[in-house]
C-alpha cells in the first residue's frame, strides 16, 4: 500500500515540474511572487504575509483570473457567433427572421429577372422572379429584403408596393 501513495505523489510532482502541463502553467500565472519582482513583491507589503496568506491571496488571484478569462472568452464567443449570423444572412434561412435594411447605391431602374443588386452592406442579391417595377427610377434607394417560406427573399424598393423574390450570391 505505500507504493500506491508514493508513485501518486511522484505523479503529482512530476505533473507540477512538467513546464507544459496546464495546471503548473495556471499556478505560475497567478502565483504573485513568482510574477513580481522582490522589491515589488516587497513595495506592496506582501512580504509580510504568511506563508498560508500568500496562499490565499494566489488562490482569491487565481480565481478571479479564471473568471475574467472565462468572461472574456464567453463575450468573444457571441461576437463570433454574432459576426457569422449578420455576414450569412440570406444565405438560406441562416441568422434571424429580421428583414435587411440597406441601400442600393447608384442608379435604380427597376426589376428584372437574373438582375443582380448591389447593397451599400456589401450584399449582393440577385432576382429570381420575372417581377417588374417599370417607370421605377431613382438613385441610392432604400431597400428592405425580408424572409418568406421555405427560404425564399422579397426585395421591396421605398416607396413601391411591388415585391421581387432574390436570392444572396454574395
Amino acid at each position: 500500500m505505500k507504493a500506491l501513495p508514493r508513485l501518486f505523489c511522484f505523479s503529482l510532482l512530476a505533473l507540477a515540474l512538467y513546464p507544459g502541463h496546464a495546471l503548473a502553467q495556471r499556478s505560475n500565472e497567478a502565483d504573485l511572487q513568482q510574477q513580481m519582482s522582490p522589491e515589488q513583491f516587497r513595495a506592496a507589503g506582501l512580504d509580510k504575509l504568511s506563508p498560508a496568506e500568500l496562499a490565499a491571496l494566489n488562490a482569491w488571484l487565481q480565481g478571479r483570473v479564471s473568471q475574467a478569462t472565462e468572461q472574456v472568452r464567453e463575450q468573444a464567443m457571441e461576437a463570433g457567433r454574432q459576426e457569422v449570423i449578420v455576414r450569412n444572412r440570406g444565405f438560406l434561412s441562416f441568422g434571424s427572421d429580421e428583414p435587411i435594411v440597406a441601400v442600393l447605391p447608384g442608379q435604380f431602374s427597376g426589376f428584372a429577372k437574373r438582375r443582380q443588386y448591389h447593397l451599400d452592406n456589401g450584399q449582393v442579391w440577385e432576382q429570381t422572379d420575372d417581377a417588374q417595377l417599370n417607370g421605377a427610377r431613382g438613385n441610392d434607394r432604400h431597400v428592405r429584403i425580408t424572409p418568406g417560406l421555405m427560404g425564399v427573399w422579397h426585395l421591396q424598393v421605398d416607396g413601391y408596393n411591388t415585391r421581387a423574390k432574390v436570392r444572396r450570391v454574395k
